[in-house]
């Protein structure tokens, strides 16, 4: 997620974000995209999204950029170059995967420093989302070096834009650990998050995942499961954790396909503010009943919460005057 952002800190954020390339504005004729040369330029890395299932997704400023760069950097050669060969996208192809991403960055920055321009694709969606390409993107803007995003298809604000969620707020988590423990360690850290929450699971791990989530996350907790995306057989399924639990386990939900997961945001809690008021006053009140004396009671106050030992001080001097005059 982006913070906000005023027009004066835009002007002197992120050079490498600024795009150069033209983009159509009220009074510029709509373009296609078709023409490479007219949105590639030298030395740029582009974040090319891909179909998540459906080819027709690719748009055609994407298809313009993979025709003009000199190299195409993606997860699969053989994955990529099925995708490639059905746009007629002839251009060099590499492999950048999470084994060799690290040792790819000096070669790719040696690319843009020479001029050449680099593409980066995913498997599927957005590159750098759960996907390859973070590492890249974050050495090369620190070496200077532009980087362009070409948007498009993402699994994980699709299935948000149709869940019926809170799209306000929400926190993306990708994908879990896939140890019990560290499944469950993480669920629980989340558990109290009040923004919708985004997974995405593999079909070998989806029981596994949502069980752990009807525990850790409450078995009442409004959630959807959004199987096989833009594809033919596309499927969004509403519920609590433990009716979506079950439909997976009847079979209801087949354990086939890529899975997105969103799950409600916790219910909110009192503020810390509220919380330590209170704790505050039931404190006062058992060391009062104890008739724990006014300098102990105060150093505990001090020790308990963000109070000065004056403040503490004269609260406790305060409620022992109440308690006199009662």
């Amino acid at each position: 997620m982006m913070m906000p952002m005023d027009a004066s800190s835009a002007d002197t954020c992120c050079a490498h974000a600024a795009p150069t390339s033209p983009v159509a504005d009220e009074t510029e004729e709509f373009d296609d995209g078709l023409t490479p040369t007219r949105w590639v330029e030298p030395g740029v890395l582009y974040l090319v999204a891909t179909p998540i299932g459906n080819l027709a997704d690719l748009s055609p400023r994407a298809v313009a950029v993979l025709k003009g760069v000199q190299v195409i950097a993606c997860e699969d050669t053989r994955h990529a170059r099925k995708l490639l060969d059905h746009f007629g996208v002839r251009q060099r192809v590499v492999a950048l995967h999470e084994h060799n991403e690290a040792s790819r960055v000096a070669t790719v920055a040696e690319w843009l420093s020479e001029g050449q321009s680099v593409a980066l694709i995913s498997d599927a969606g957005t590159p750098a989302i759960s996907d390859p390409g973070s590492l890249l993107v974050r050495r090369l803007v620190d070496l200077g070096h532009r980087v362009s995003p070409i948007p498009g298809a993402c699994a994980a604000i699709a299935a948000l834009s149709a869940s019926g969620l809170d799209s306000t707020h929400f926190w993306f988590e990708g994908f879990l650990p896939a140890k019990t423990q560290s499944r469950a360690a993480r669920l629980q850290v989340l558990a109290t998050q009040p923004a919708t929450l985004i997974f995405y699971e593999a079909p070998h791990r989806i029981r596994a995942m949502l069980e752990a989530a009807q525990t850790h996350l409450g078995e009442a907790r409004r959630a959807v499961v959004g199987r096989e995306l833009t594809k033919r057989f596309e499927t969004l399924v509403s519920g609590d954790l433990e009716y979506l639990a079950a439909a997976v386990q009847s079979g209801q939900i087949p354990e086939r396909g890529e899975f997105v997961v969103l799950v409600e945001g916790a219910e909110p809690q009192e503020t810390s503010a509220e919380a330590s008021g209170v704790a505050v006053e039931q404190l006062l009140t058992v060391l009062l009943a104890e008739k724990a004396p006014a300098s102990m009671i105060a150093r505990v106050l001090t020790k308990l919460t963000a109070m000065k030992r004056n403040e503490a001080y004269a609260i406790v001097q305060a409620r022992l005057g109440e308690v006199s005059e009662g």
